[in-house]
């Protein structure tokens, strides 16, 4: 646990990404950087020291007199948290705004405008972009924010430092995916939960067969953070960075596997295709029973609940499908609180962030209220985690994302441009779904944009 200097609290906390509660569409960036929360795990940075332009330092004196900070973020209840934060700390307030409706959009006009918040919620996927354009300040002249490199699952902690240098965010949450899926219905269809993915493209034809108006899950083009964490799972490295040049090979032997497996089930049309994640159409179709599953993150857990009342006791959570006798595990989502550029108040900034990530009393709130997985390693001992949960029949559920996160490839990395990379993959899959290309030929598209991209600015990179 980490307490920031002349913290009165303790410490401990997560996230998922851009997603609205209670009806609202849910945009969910998946930062797909995210998942192992063990002590061993390591993942190569975002981006490399060679790539990234340099972000501005900040003096790490406390300041005099009371201060108020800005906080924006995208999780449901994160003002309660915050509140129990303003009450214990009455010369360091945070000011919160929700940002979910345009995370990204708001985020990126207020650094245009020089008024950005002193702290912000970036998914990991996002921080190389950002780093790129000097978004951030550097808060390793604190000495609180250099002490607290151990209390984090390694992997994130390298991301949020970028290759060992300077600390540009503290890691908030993880999200080590696996299977939600109907129970009842499942039951009810003689189906047994399946381990690997060729028993749930099995399922698929069975539940197709027994009821034509249900499917075992849905792709969404739409989102290909959810996509990105379906090849993680597969080892699907798609950049490796050596002798100063980005090596990109999207269209690799292990995502083929992934897209040709999708391809058949859309192909078959054992899927639903018109269907975004976390949607008033998609909660619809679950309510009438069109939808027996889906692969997601943690953090997802608070989503099925809330939006899904009436089919309580009904879902259940088992371990991701696996490519054959692998145990490997995927991650979707998670995200880092980051310090922004022009943060005048860098000292108070680490003392909030510290408490935030590693506060007991922050994590469970979070994780209650907005279904955050926490990155930091204590967070997974919290007795909210170790409970089972009323809504999925008292089953522990985060025992199996906990295990999940213990299995996942922790070589993964993300490329300097991957929000460009993207909105490429997710508009060839749009056409890929609707006949025009396949979803391996989409994964060709996102090659040639991630290639592209980082010449436009200058980055070498090279195809393989």
């Amino acid at each position: 646990m980490v307490t920031a200097p002349d913290a009165k609290l303790p410490g401990c906390t997560s996230e998922r990404d851009l997603l609205s509660i209670k009806g609202n569409k849910a945009l969910v960036r998946g930062l797909a950087a995210t998942t192992a929360i063990v002590a061993s795990l390591a993942l190569a940075a975002c981006s490399s020291p060679a790539t990234t332009s340099s972000s501005s330092t900040a003096s790490c004196k406390p300041s005099t007199g009371k201060v108020t900070l800005q906080y924006w973020n995208t999780v449901p209840g994160m003002d309660k948290v915050v509140a129990l934060w303003n009450k214990q700390n009455p010369n360091i307030q945070v000011d919160m705004k929700n940002i979910s409706n345009d995370e990204y959009g708001t985020i990126n006009n207020a650094l245009k405008a020089g008024n950005a918040p002193e702290l912000a919620q970036i998914g990991y996927d996002e921080l190389s972009d950002y780093r790129l354009q000097n978004a951030f300040v550097d808060a390793s002249a604190c000495t609180a924010a250099v002490a607290a490199k151990n209390d984090f699952a390694s992997w994130t902690w390298s991301q949020a430092t970028f290759g060992g240098q300077g600390i540009y965010a503290i890691p908030q949450d993880t999200g080590p995916e696996a299977l939600y899926y109907r129970a009842d219905l499942f039951k009810k269809y003689n189906i047994s939960v399946p381990t690997t993915w060729a028993e749930y493209l099995a399922d698929a034809k069975t539940l197709k067969a027994d009821d034509p108006n249900l499917d075992i899950t849905y792709f969404d083009p739409s989102n290909a953070e959810a996509f990105n964490g379906l090849l993680w799972q597969n080892s699907a490295d798609m950049y490796k960075y050596t002798n100063n040049t980005w090596d990109v090979s999207i269209q690799n032997p292990q995502s083929k596997q992934v897209a040709d497996y999708w391809q058949t089930l859309i192909s078959d049309k054992l899927v639903r295709t018109d269907l975004a994640s976390f949607s008033t159409p998609l909660y619809a179709a679950m309510e009438k029973n069109q939808v027996a599953s889906f692969v997601s993150a943690a953090w997802a857990y608070s989503i099925v609940r809330d939006n899904l009342p009436d089919q309580s006791g009904k879902w259940a959570v088992a371990p991701m499908p696996t490519w054959g006798t692998s145990a490997a595990s995927g991650d979707y989502g998670g995200s880092t609180v980051a310090f922004m550029k022009g943060d005048k108040h860098l000292y108070e900034s680490v003392k909030f962030n510290l408490w935030l990530n590693t506060n007991p009393q922050a994590l469970t709130l979070e994780n209650s209220l907005g279904g955050l997985y926490p990155a930091a390693k204590a967070g997974l001992n919290l007795p909210a985690l170790q409970q089972g949960v009323p809504y999925f029949g008292g089953q522990k559920i985060f025992d199996v994302f906990k295990a999940s996160s213990s299995k996942i490839d922790t070589n993964f990395t993300w490329g300097p441009t991957q929000k460009t990379v993207n909105l490429a993959l997710q508009d060839a899959l749009a056409k890929a779904v609707n006949g025009n290309g396949t979803v391996y030929s989409a994964l060709g598209a996102a090659q040639a944009s991630a290639i592209s991209s980082m010449k436009a600015q200058s980055i070498p990179a090279t195809s393989k």
